[in-house]
């Protein structure tokens, strides 16, 4: 079985639901942004069922518990990955989820504590 053609149910951790089984054409890691029915979901867990078949197990279906939460306003692209914040900071997390050591809840235009990243981003 191919991983983009594997069914991926969504669980909603608080109040404990299921919001659906998709399927996803990429692999949804913790911290990761989900958009289903019009709503915001962060990734915090994901865990794989196997089943097992004759010569070993196969991987069956991938669980994705999430939260409800708000896109985050300031994102940037790194290297193939949105991070928050404004990722040419020296004190970015570099982190899907945290923005910066300094100040953590943001925002990060006008920032007092920025100071430019010396090694290269690309």
């Amino acid at each position: 079985m191919e991983t983009e053609s594997l069914i991926t149910e969504v669980i909603l951790v608080h109040p404990h639901q299921s919001l659906g089984k998709i399927k996803l054409d990429w692999i949804a890691q913790p911290g990761n942004y989900l958009e289903l029915a019009e709503k915001t979901y962060v990734v915090l867990e994901r865990r794989h069922h196997y089943q097992y078949k004759i010569g070993g197990y196969q991987l069956q279906k991938v669980a994705l518990y999430v939260q409800t939460t708000q896109p985050p306003k300031e994102r940037t692209l790194l290297k193939g990955r949105w991070v928050v914040g404004d990722s040419h900071c020296r004190f970015n997390a570099k982190s899907e989820i945290f923005r910066c050591a300094v100040k953590p809840d943001g925002p990060c235009k006008n920032c007092q504590f920025f100071e430019p990243r010396t090694e290269n981003l690309i």
